[in-house]
């Protein structure tokens, strides 16, 4: 962010012109989310249900959020200075409290959860409003930021304070309020809203943090694999089959993830009259394609517990739906991001369909095959769209 459109002040990141790099603070705050994931997947795990799920995908959009909204400040902010090196700090530490209270937040631990998040979101943007002078370009934007994620938090402490029966619908609401409102420029009543126009960022900083938050997710499949060898009484050949193809599964979303060139992601930000708005597009689309690696996690977790028991029910649709929600996120980037939309991933979201259709008929080591060879097929034939200049 220049000087002349954001105005001097000694927090803030210095644009020279050169990339600004993630530091050594922003990585380790990202340790926590490691955390975070796993417990997050775990509670899949045991509650493979329609109710499940929906939890499930509450405290996930709420880790993505705490995390996505950092993200945008160490863009502004140096994480090398003190003081915002200090609020990263304090961020984290409540952040763990958050994952380690996620097991049990629709139960006894619902009011730590929801006490530990909109502390630490409302925290965060009060410490920058605090530290921003009035008269700051920022300053009306973290303002208003500030005032959504109170509203959010009202909600998040009401339902920590509710009967499970409530907790839900309120928490519903909180996550809306943070994922939403930016969509709209946070509007408030006497504040009036922010324009993406006006959101200075640097893109090849944040495709860069998103794309460390990917391999954090996806370290989550290479976990739940490695945890299951290692719980395995006897390595055998069914349970060394079911690894490799976690394994190459795994690979698989690598490839089709990092196929993309940053370079074209960055530009598309830079490049852009708008690049606010092209960046909050990409922490979008991000908050739907790592949902779809941690419902892969799951399903290599089922995968390599009973490999060559037949997937019925739940089972098999966590081991399709994980791939399908990746594929169809990861279209949806691509078109963003290469100004392309790639045919191949509705393709392979269509096969894996079309596979999970035969999940009763077939044991979960082969259904997790198939599902392997279409994302492999996918990530060959986007190769191809790419050279012969389709996407």
């Amino acid at each position: 962010m220049s000087r002349d459109k954001a105005g001097f002040h000694p927090l803030l990141r210095q644009r020279d012109g050169q990339h600004a790099r993630v530091t050594n603070e922003e990585l380790f705050f990202d340790l926590v989310y490691v955390f975070a994931i796993t417990q997050i997947s775990h509670g899949l795990l045991h509650h493979l249900t329609p109710l499940g799920a929906l939890q499930t995908a509450v405290l996930w959009f709420a880790a993505w959020l705490g995390w996505q909204y950092a993200a945008w400040v160490t863009n502004w902010f140096d994480p090398r200075t003190p003081a915002i090196r200090g609020l990263i700090f304090a961020t984290m530490a409540l952040a763990l409290l958050v994952g380690a209270s996620a097991p049990e937040a629709w139960g006894e631990r619902g009011l730590a959860f929801a006490l530990c998040y909109a502390g630490m979101q409302t925290g965060r943007s009060a410490f920058i409003v605090i530290r921003l002078p009035a008269s700051h370009p920022l300053a009306p934007n973290y303002h208003r930021i500030l005032g959504w994620v109170s509203i959010a938090g009202c909600f998040w402490v009401a339902g920590g304070l509710s009967d499970p029966a409530w907790r839900l619908p309120l928490w519903v609401v909180a996550v809306l309020c943070e994922y939403v409102s930016p969509m709209f420029g946070f509007p408030l009543p006497g504040l009036g809203r922010s324009r993406t126009r006006e959101w200075t960022i640097d893109g090849a900083h944040l495709v860069e943090r998103c794309q460390l938050f990917t391999i954090v997710a996806l370290g989550e499949t290479i976990m739940a694999s490695g945890l299951s060898m290692a719980e395995a009484k006897i390595w055998s050949l069914p349970i060394l089959g079911a690894f490799v193809v976690s394994f190459l599964c795994t690979i698989a979303m690598w490839w089709l993830y990092f196929g993309t060139s940053a370079e074209d992601a960055e530009h598309v930000i830079t490049r852009s009259d708008d690049p606010g708005r092209i960046g909050a597009y990409f922490h979008y689309i991000h908050a739907v394609l790592i949902s779809g690696i941690i419902v892969t996690a799951v399903g290599t977790d089922l995968l390599l517990e009973n490999p060559m028991e037949h997937a019925e029910g739940a089972p098999a649709i966590v081991m399709i739906a994980g791939p399908v929600i990746y594929l169809l996120a990861s279209a949806v980037y691509k078109r963003v991001a290469c100004q392309g939309f790639p045919r191949s991933h509705l393709l392979g979201a269509a096969a894996l369909a079309i596979v999970g259709m035969a999940g009763g008929y077939l044991p979960m080591l082969a259904l997790a095959g198939l599902a392997t060879l279409v994302l492999l097929a996918v990530g060959m034939t986007e190769k191809t769209e790419r050279e012969s200049g389709l996407l």
